[in-house]
């Protein structure tokens, strides 16, 4: 999963990607925009390059939920990178539209990079990318980055073991 939002709001959110995975294999993918109510900071679209012309015809956060809304479910594992970020963007948009929040499971791929990768100057999504050869076409992009991200973790899956994966699964709720 990933997020990126319009300003320093956290349900300020302007684009979402969720990647799925099973079996080990990248089955699906969601992106969209999404309008949000709030305005726009220059420095948020410097960053991921998103205007308010880009979301005028998207659809807000609370038409857009119950389309992605299924993926949460307390038996899902939802992973993100620096998913305290991508949680809180999403509890806080559920909360400021009085939308019901899900229980799920997350997992962070900031921590487990950290665990497994401590040597690494930083654990910045396109850092561990590119030491892990996993491609990252636009940072900052929600797809791409949720894509990196799901990478990320088929290949911690692959080198250390799903065991070694478990304890960093947390519950949201």
């Amino acid at each position: 999963m990933d997020f990126e939002t319009a300003n320093g709001k956290r349900y300020s959110a302007c684009s979402v990607a969720l990647t799925v995975v099973r079996n080990d294999q990248i089955v699906d993918e969601f992106y969209s925009l999404i309008k949000p109510d709030t305005p726009f900071f220059w420095r948020n679209t410097k960053i991921h390059g998103i205007h308010t012309q880009d979301v005028a015809d998207a659809p807000d956060f609370p038409t857009l939920w119950p389309h992605i809304a299924p993926l949460f479910q307390r038996d899902r594992l939802i992973v993100a990178h620096n998913a305290m970020f991508d949680i809180s963007v999403l509890r806080q948009s559920l909360q400021h539209y009085n939308l019901q929040t899900p229980q799920y499971l997350a997992l962070d791929t900031v921590r487990t990079s950290r665990k497994f990768y401590p040597e690494f100057t930083n654990h910045k999504l396109n850092t561990i990318c590119e030491k892990l050869n996993i491609q990252l076409q636009h940072h900052h992009n929600a797809l791409d980055d949720s894509r990196a991200c799901a990478n990320i973790l088929l290949s911690e899956a692959k080198k250390f073991g799903i065991e070694q994966l478990k304890p960093f699964v947390k519950v949201v709720a």
